[in-house]
């Protein structure tokens, strides 16, 4: 569920007109937290809080649980804390996975014009379906009653002109709703809300704009462009000032390109042993670039996060001579980039690994150097990696991993600082 800010709308003048509006934003509700409750009707009622340990955080929770605070991408410390009463689940990604792809399957029958933007959440253009279908409230109805009964879960979708102000008004629709916003009252729906629940009003932006006065969408959109520019940047400051007039052309995109592909993972406790870190980001090079081989891309560039005992968080990347699927490649240059890190003396409380600068591998343009044309090693590592793939695919993402390699990388290119 998005936390987005909402506002009190008075909405009685409305009306009903569904012209020009064939944009619907389809959000689950508690996505993780419902399909746990399906399995464990028990709980329904009790504040159920989905995430991992102590140290890890929030992936879900109940309604029930929001209530006392709770939300997404809390700690879990912190979860605990606000509300001890909760019942804690781990996660369990393939069952999730598994519904998603059977929700998204049920929209793919609507319309082809699908844009998936997360597990849980989904843009449908629905101007052709019209005439098979109905009206886009009707088909809204529709798919959230097959959802129920398919899944025992429930969705929220808004209805509106645009995707800005479609996912607006699902969010004002949770739990279990759906709200249309006529074409001609997409200006009073956002003029009412604060300015932090337009697209790309991030915490800093929001208090930029304040220190400028403004702090709802109202104040932006009268507000003089120019001196929003001068506060965010041309285009950044032209593009917020054409949202809060509900100015928002972007079709819905059938297919998202991945700009990178990354994973992640935060230690049971921080760790001084520089060994246990390697090994650790070798899991998620593996892991990194399994992804990659999966959706036939190559990345460019390889970046890695590590984050300290006090919460800093430090970023390091890499461009390589040649784009690469291949996880000893992706392994060897981050571990180099890990151990460039200066920590400064404090164990390491997180690290990250992400593929970045994403090509297609069928149409990537490869400038093979001397060493290429005469080792042979990358082209056998990737076979034998791709080996691994199948045997995951039929036991099991943890059934084998990949083994150590060699002391250091081949490729070229400069440490870039990014935080």
């Amino acid at each position: 569920m998005s936390r987005g800010p909402r506002a009190k709308l008075e909405r009685h003048d409305w009306g009903d007109d569904e012209t020009g509006c064939s944009i619907l934003h389809v959000d689950m509700d508690a996505f993780f937290a419902s399909v746990e409750l399906v399995r464990r009707p028990d709980l329904r009622g009790r504040p159920v809080i989905v995430g991992g340990g102590e140290r890890g955080v929030v992936l879900a929770a109940t309604y029930e649980a929001r209530a006392f605070g709770v939300h997404s991408a809390m700690s879990m410390v912190a979860a605990r804390r606000r509300c001890p009463q909760a019942v804690v689940i781990p996660p369990d990604p393939s069952a999730y996975r598994e519904v998603s792809r059977s929700v998204m399957a049920a929209v793919g029958e609507i319309t082809a014009l699908v844009e998936q933007v997360s597990v849980d959440e989904a843009f449908l253009d629905v101007s052709g379906a019209r005439r098979r279908l109905g009206p886009p409230t009707v088909i809204a109805a529709g798919l959230r009653r097959r959802v129920q009964a398919e899944h025992g879960i429930t969705c929220s979708v808004g209805v509106a002109s645009t995707k800005l102000v479609a996912k607006l008004a699902s969010t004002h629709a949770k739990p279990d709703g759906m709200l249309l916003i006529p074409a001609a009252a997409s200006v009073p729906f956002l003029r009412a809300l604060p300015v932090g629940a337009l697209w790309g009003v991030g915490e800093r932006t929001e208090q930029v704009l304040a220190g400028w006065g403004i702090r709802t969408v109202a104040e932006l959109a009268d507000a003089d462009l120019v001196m929003i520019q001068a506060a965010l940047g041309r285009v950044a400051g032209a593009h917020l000032h054409d949202l809060s007039w509900g100015r928002d052309p972007r079709p819905v995109q059938v297919a998202r390109t991945e700009k990178s592909i990354g994973a992640e993972t935060t230690f049971d406790r921080d760790r001084y042993d520089r060994g246990a870190v390697e090994g650790t980001v070798l899991r998620l090079a593996d892991r990194c670039a399994g992804r990659l081989r999966q959706q036939g891309l190559v990345a460019r560039t390889v970046t890695v996060k590590v984050r300290t005992s006090d919460f800093a968080t430090l970023t390091r990347s890499r461009t390589l001579h040649a784009p690469t699927d291949v996880a000893r490649e992706v392994y060897l240059v981050a571990r180099e980039l890990v151990a460039g890190v200066d920590l400064g003396g404090l164990p390491v409380r997180l690290v990250g690994v992400r593929a970045e600068n994403l090509e297609q591998r069928s149409t990537a343009v490869v400038q093979p150097t001397l060493e290429d044309a005469v080792d042979t090693r990358q082209g056998a590592q990737r076979r034998a990696e791709a080996a691994l793939d199948l045997v995951r695919d039929r036991f099991g993402v943890n059934s084998i991993a990949l083994g150590s390699t060699g002391p250091r990388s081949t490729t070229n290119g400069a440490d870039v600082e990014l935080s």
